[in-house]
C-alpha cells in the first residue's frame, strides 16, 4: 500500500509538471498581453517621454518575459517549488492572498450544489432503475439528458431572464445586496444566500444528469445480480433488499465518480460565476487569464491540476476501504 501511494505520488508530481509546462506555453501564446496593454495605457499618458515600443520593451524586461517559454517556465518552477508564486499582475497583491480572499465564494457556492445533486440525483437514480421502461423511468431519463445537454451559459442566462428581469425575484448580479454593509451577521448570511439561490439552481440542474445516469445504470447491474435474486427469494422487503444489498454495492464504482466531483468544484463553476459575476476563484481566474496575468492563471491551474491528482489517489484508496475484494499492493 504505502509503495503503492509512493509511486501515484511520483507519477502526479510529473503530470502535473507536464500539465504546468503545457499551460505556461499556451498562456505565454495568448493573442491577449498583459504587457502590450499596460504599455499602450502608459504610451497614452501625457506626461510619458516613451514610445509605446519602449515601453513594451521595458516592460517586457521588468516582468521577465524576455526570456523563451522553457527559460521562462524554469524560473517560475524554481520560485513556484519554494512556494514563491509571484505577484499577481491584474490584482497587485500575491497570488496566495488573492486566492484566499476568494476561494471561500467557490467552496460556499460549490459544497451547497454537491450536497444538493447527491440529495437529488442518487434517489432518481434509484427510482429509475426499480422502475425500468416505466413512465417515471423515462421521464427521469429526459430530465437527465436535458441536464446534461443544456450549456451553462444558456441556462444561467435563461434563469436570469426569468427570475430577475420578469419577476424581480434576485438580482442580476454580485453575492451582496446593496443595504449588505447594514445588515446584522445572520441577516448577511440570508443575503449571500439568496444571491446564490439562482447558482445553485444553474449548476444543479447542470450537474445531477450525470451521476442520476450513473447511480441508474450501475443500480440496475446489481438488481439483475445473483444475491439480489437470491435476498428476494428470502422473502426480505424490497426496501431491505434496495437499501441494504443492491445500493451498498452501488456505492463502489460511485466512489470513483465522486472523485471527479472535487477539482471540478473548482474548475467547473467558471461560466457560472461569470454569468452572475460572483467573486469566485473561477470568475478572478478568467479575468487573470484573459489579461494576461500569467502569475495567477499558472497558479489556478497548477492547484487544479495537482487537487485531480490527489482525489484521483484518494478513489483508489477509497475502492479498497468499500469494496473488500479490492487490494491495492
Amino acid at each position: 500500500m504505502g509503495k503503492y501511494i509512493i509511486k501515484r505520488i511520483l507519477i502526479g508530481i510529473v503530470i502535473v509538471i507536464s500539465g504546468a509546462l503545457v499551460a505556461y506555453a499556451v498562456i505565454r501564446c495568448l493573442p491577449t498581453s498583459f504587457i502590450e496593454n499596460l504599455a499602450r495605457q502608459r504610451a497614452s499618458n501625457p506626461t510619458s517621454s516613451k514610445t509605446y515600443q519602449e515601453w513594451v520593451t521595458q516592460l517586457t524586461s521588468v516582468y521577465g518575459l524576455d526570456k523563451g517559454i522553457l527559460a521562462g517556465f524554469v524560473g517560475w518552477l524554481g520560485d513556484a517549488v519554494r512556494g514563491d508564486f509571484g505577484e499577481s499582475w491584474e490584482y497587485g497583491v500575491p497570488v496566495v492572498l488573492k486566492f484566499k480572499q476568494v476561494i471561500g465564494y467557490t467552496i460556499i457556492l460549490n459544497v451547497i450544489t454537491l450536497f444538493v445533486e447527491l440529495l437529488i440525483s442518487i434517489p432518481l437514480g434509484i427510482i429509475a432503475a426499480k422502475n425500468q421502461y416505466k413512465k417515471s423511468d423515462y421521464a427521469i431519463t429526459v430530465f437527465a439528458l436535458m441536464g446534461i445537454s443544456l450549456p451553462t451559459f444558456f441556462l444561467a442566462i435563461l434563469l436570469k431572464y426569468v427570475f430577475c428581469v420578469k419577476l424581480g425575484w434576485f438580482d442580476m448580479y454580485g453575492v451582496t445586496g446593496r443595504y449588505y454593509n447594514q445588515l446584522d451577521t445572520i441577516g448577511k448570511m440570508l443575503d449571500i444566500g439568496h444571491h446564490l439561490v439562482l447558482p445553485v439552481i444553474t449548476l444543479t440542474m447542470l450537474s445531477i444528469g450525470g451521476l442520476m445516469r450513473y447511480t441508474r445504470t450501475n443500480m440496475l447491474e446489481v438488481l439483475n445480480a445473483d444475491y439480489i435474486r437470491t435476498a428476494r427469494a428470502k422473502g426480505l422487503p424490497e426496501k431491505k433488499v434496495i437499501n441494504k444489498h443492491a445500493f451498498r454495492n452501488t456505492l463502489i464504482p460511485l466512489v470513483s465518480y465522486m472523485s471527479y466531483l472535487i477539482p471540478s468544484m473548482f474548475t467547473g463553476s467558471l461560466i457560472t460565476e461569470t454569468v452572475y459575476q460572483i467573486p469566485g476563484i473561477g470568475y478572478i481566474s478568467y479575468l487573470a487569464t484573459t489579461k494576461g496575468d500569467i502569475p495567477f492563471a499558472m497558479f489556478y491551474l497548477t492547484f487544479t491540476l495537482i487537487l485531480t491528482q490527489v482525489s484521483l489517489l484518494l478513489a483508489d484508496i477509497m475502492y479498497a476501504v468499500v469494496d473488500p475484494r479490492v487490494r491495492i499492493n
